[in-house]
């Protein structure tokens, strides 16, 4: 066993199956997936350990506990830590036969996870070299149900839903309408939801032209671009 898959074995044993991770599907494919591949160099011996990783070129382990500003080039972008990350995906209870948008994917993890869940995933970045980079992994893996597109990340992409799915990949201040308007009926949006200093796992179902929320577990992850609270001023 190499020591990537010694670690990826820890990781799911040790920080996954113990935090209540009750469907198998999700820990098989996070032992099956090298989350090794899909971070820079510079952090890939932190990909294990549970905690948020930056995802941008030219930012290293000085930026682990960074304040989510990146290098100049733009906003960070981070990858989720692996026990957030794997119960966020099973809040979305993935249909087999269900199609998924992956929102804020980065380098294609979470995508590549969901690919094994769901039989179409979608993901949705905003920088052309990550997004290049996703595309390359993915066929390096040969993943061929999931594909990456271009796009502001609060819009979503409309084109190939409904979804019976959408995950977040970070924290949001509150979800758009025209987002969970591209659920199907039934379908479900999960994100971690921030009201004020407390971060909480949250799952938006749609019922017909309504949407049922409910926070599901205490959580803390990276606010998405585009999702930050809008602050207003009182005269």
């Amino acid at each position: 066993m190499s020591d990537y898959a010694l670690q990826r074995l820890n990781m799911v044993e040790s920080q996954v199956r113990p935090s209540d991770l009750t469907d198998r599907r999700i820990a098989r494919a996070m032992l099956a997936m090298p989350r090794e591949q899909f971070v820079p160099q510079s952090v890939r011996s932190f990909c294990y350990t549970d905690r948020d990783l930056p995802l941008l070129a030219g930012n290293g382990a000085g930026d682990l506990a960074g304040d989510g500003a990146g290098d100049g080039a733009g906003v960070q972008r981070y990858l989720l830590a692996p026990r957030v990350q794997a119960k966020l995906i099973q809040v979305l209870d993935a249909p087999e036969t269900g199609i998924v948008l992956d929102i804020g994917c980065g380098l294609g993890y979470s995508t590549a996870i969901l690919s094994r869940l769901a039989e179409t995933v979608v993901g949705i970045e905003t920088d052309p070299d990550m997004i290049e980079t996703a595309r390359g992994l993915f066929a390096e893996n040969e993943i061929t149900n999931a594909s990456v597109f271009q796009g502001l990340l609060t819009d979503g992409y409309d084109e190939q839903g409904p979804y019976d799915c959408i995950l977040l990949n970070g924290a949001v201040s509150d979800v758009p309408p025209s987002l969970l308007d591209q659920l199907k009926d039934g379908g479900r949006l999960a994100a971690v939801l921030h009201e004020g200093a407390v971060g909480r796992a949250t799952e938006w179902t749609r019922h017909g032209g309504q949407f049922a929320k409910r926070a599901v577990f205490d959580a803390e992850a990276p606010t998405l671009p585009g999702f930050e609270k809008v602050e207003t001023f009182v005269f």
